[in-house]
């Protein structure tokens, strides 16, 4: 956004700008889902499998729908870049954009990770968030933020001035796909796709629209948990900026390892049922 401008506001320039907004994606008609059966759910579950995420690396896990998986720091603050796909096929992926289009900038209990076009389904509901309380702080700053992207060695390279630097979360994504899969690291890297940033506190400032990272507020035994509503494969980065308080893709940020979980419950929660893909028929109005 400009901090200066070119050109004389209109008479009815404060009419325009007092115009209430209204809301691109009315959700009152999408059934925001009870969380009683998923807490129920967690009794005598038992944790059949566990990934601890090395600080500036990633690591990708198996989770079968009806599982739920929770993600903790472990040894100090720390954020975490997540993917997800579709196991039967890594097309379907998380879909952050549409995502922050029905639940907001950030994410917590109750809200929904959405699948790419054409499946549009839910992937994943988070159903705990020991950092629930934090809100939205006096910068405008939360946590668990679908605003963005990752850090990348692109990115990294342009405002560098040809920087080369292969643990920002894209690459280390690539890389834990690719010897997930077997894919080459090129196949692999067409599948990684903007994330939830974990525990990372986000925001963008009043003046000029900028995306902002602050400190992170969590904590050793912080945790953000999901359902998997289909079957899944998760990929998580440890970032190279640690708590994010001071800058991306360096080896300069304290890091810690971050410690995946997964659980299988005694039974589904009650009344649960495995999403289908979306209902629109593709034609895109020709026959």
């Amino acid at each position: 956004m400009k901090l200066s401008h070119d050109h004389t506001a209109p008479a009815d320039a404060l009419a325009r700008k007092g115009i209430a907004p209204v809301i691109c994606y009315p959700v009152e008609g999408l059934a925001r889902p009870d969380m009683a059966p998923f807490r129920a759910a967690r009794a005598g579950w038992d944790k059949v499998a566990e990934v601890v995420v090395p600080a500036r690396e990633a690591r990708c896990w198996a989770v079968a729908a009806g599982q739920f998986f929770r993600i903790t720091s472990i040894e100090g603050p720390q954020v975490g870049d997540l993917n997800l796909w579709a196991q039967a096929d890594l097309r379907e992926r998380f879909y952050s954009g549409k995502t922050r289009a029905l639940h907001g900038t950030h994410l917590s209990t109750g809200d929904r990770m959405w699948s790419a076009f054409p499946f549009l389904r839910p992937m994943a509901v988070i159903t705990d968030d020991s950092l629930d309380w934090y809100g939205f702080d006096a910068f405008g700053g939360a946590v668990h933020d679908v605003i963005g992207t990752r850090c990348d060695p692109y990115t990294h390279n342009l405002l560098s001035g040809g920087g080369q630097y292969h643990h920002c979360c894209h690459s280390n994504l690539t890389r834990a796909l690719a010897d997930w899969t077997g894919l080459s690291l090129h196949e692999a890297e067409g599948h990684v796709h903007d994330v939830l940033n974990v525990f990372m506190c986000t925001g963008f400032t009043r003046d000029t629209g900028q995306y902002f990272m602050k400190a992170s507020p969590v904590r050793p035994g912080d945790y953000l948990e999901f359902f998997a509503e289909i079957d899944l494969v998760g990929g998580l980065s440890a970032c190279p900026g640690g708590d994010c308080s001071a800058e991306h893709s360096s080896d300069a940020a304290a890091c810690h390892p971050l410690l995946v979980e997964v659980f299988q419950p005694i039974a589904p929660p009650a009344g649960w049922v495995a999403p289908a893909v979306n209902g629109y028929d593709r034609s895109h109005g020709r026959p």
